[in-house]
């Protein structure tokens, strides 16, 4: 079970997260691409980092949208869709290159990532716009109850998938994330977030906010750095993935 997390997402002068005390701690670096957040120097540092440390290098495209950070749905044609995953991702593999890394896998971030989970032909589009770069780069989605047909759909396409969980997240019965806007959605208590690490790890899934069991093999969990309590989160995860043998 391998850690990912947000980085490279400070800009100019403005700083965001706590990348170089988070960084080795993680397996996977999702790495900002100038949409949502970064730049060119903040990328290209981001990059030395991960290589210092050993860590694999993901692009995190987004909707056009530095002042909502992502966050905001922005409707787009799939040529546009196409088009804004392959100047973020072609940026960010430019500064990988140059460094002599390679970029490892693709995943959306904000709401384009949440859009496209609710919009199969949204998703269609982002898995062919990444199958069509390269095609062994692959895209990391959110496990669900349909990732099975979620499978399918990118083996017809024709690109590798990444599921992902999170550990600090809530979630409901159909096994989607919890709405940050309902209460109890983020996990604060450290004992909580390591336990649901563990479940989606040894055990393939996760009780839901009302006790019934999720089935979601998950790949990978997302993990977040950006505050002290998320950091000592961070390491406590690893740490008891370790003793599990995960």
């Amino acid at each position: 079970m391998k850690l990912n997390c947000d980085l490279g997402e400070s800009y100019g002068a403005w700083t965001m997260g706590q990348d170089e005390l988070v960084m080795p701690w993680i397996d996977m670096a999702n790495v900002a691409c100038g949409f949502h957040a970064s730049d060119p120097l903040i990328m290209h540092k981001t990059v030395a980092m991960a290589l210092e440390h050993g860590v694999e290098i993901g692009a995190h495209p987004s909707y056009h949208d530095l002042v909502g950070f992502g966050r905001r749905s922005i409707a787009h044609t799939p040529e546009e869709i196409t088009a804004l995953m392959l100047y973020q991702i072609g940026a960010l593999e430019g500064i990988c290159r140059a460094e002599g890394a390679r970029l490892a896998y693709v995943k959306p971030h904000g709401a384009l990532n949440n859009d496209m989970m609710k919009d199969p032909s949204l998703l269609r589009t982002v898995m062919a716009s990444v199958a069509n770069y390269r095609s062994d780069l692959a895209l990391m989605i959110p496990i669900t109850l349909d990732h099975s047909a979620h499978r399918a759909l990118a083996c017809q396409i024709g690109v590798p998938l990444i599921f992902e969980a999170f550990a600090d997240r809530a979630y409901d019965d159909s096994g989607q994330l919890v709405p940050r806007t309902q209460s109890g959605a983020v996990h604060h208590d450290p004992a909580t977030i390591v336990a649901q690490a563990l479940s989606f790890a040894t055990n393939g899934g996760v009780r839901s906010v009302s006790g019934q069991w999720l089935d979601l093999p998950a790949e990978s969990l997302c993990v977040h750095g950006d505050n002290e309590h998320a950091l000592a989160a961070v390491k406590a995860i690893r740490d008891a993935l370790q003793s599990a043998g995960q």
